[in-house]
């Protein structure tokens, strides 16, 4: 599956995340310190940035787990501290639910203390795509 291009993975995207993940069987991975130009208030990430960490980690984690391509179908996120920017952060992801394509899937944002910054929910629709 070719993303090259994916603002959240693709290695060729030059203005991209370039997030890079790691899959155990039952959760999906992902660190990253964000630099200064994904900020929105002074000092903390732009709540859209981590929005599509949290989403990219989801639907990594169905690529990897069943090597199929999903959709976004519904996205719910919370925010609940402030993110910092230039910080290692933790983006997990794990698969709550399926029903027949449709998979539920949950994900946190984790600062180095152990504090969840951001947690969201979402519903993916495993689609094949030409």
């Amino acid at each position: 599956m070719a993303d090259e291009y994916c603002f959240a993975c693709g290695e060729k995207n030059p203005i991209g995340l370039h997030l890079t993940f790691d899959f155990d069987g039952e959760k999906i991975t992902t660190k990253k310190i964000l630099p200064r130009e994904f900020q929105g208030y002074d000092g903390t990430a732009h709540g859209g940035i981590l929005s599509t960490m949290l989403d990219e980690t989801m639907c990594k984690f169905i690529s990897a787990k069943y090597n199929e391509r999903a959709l976004t179908g519904r996205l719910e996120v919370r925010y609940k501290f402030p993110t910092p920017i230039e910080q290692e952060l933790k983006i997990t992801a794990w698969q709550e639910n399926q029903r027949k394509n449709i998979i539920t899937m949950r994900s946190t944002v984790e600062t180095v203390d152990g504090v969840i910054t951001a947690e969201a929910t979402a519903k993916f629709a495993v689609v094949a795509l030409a």
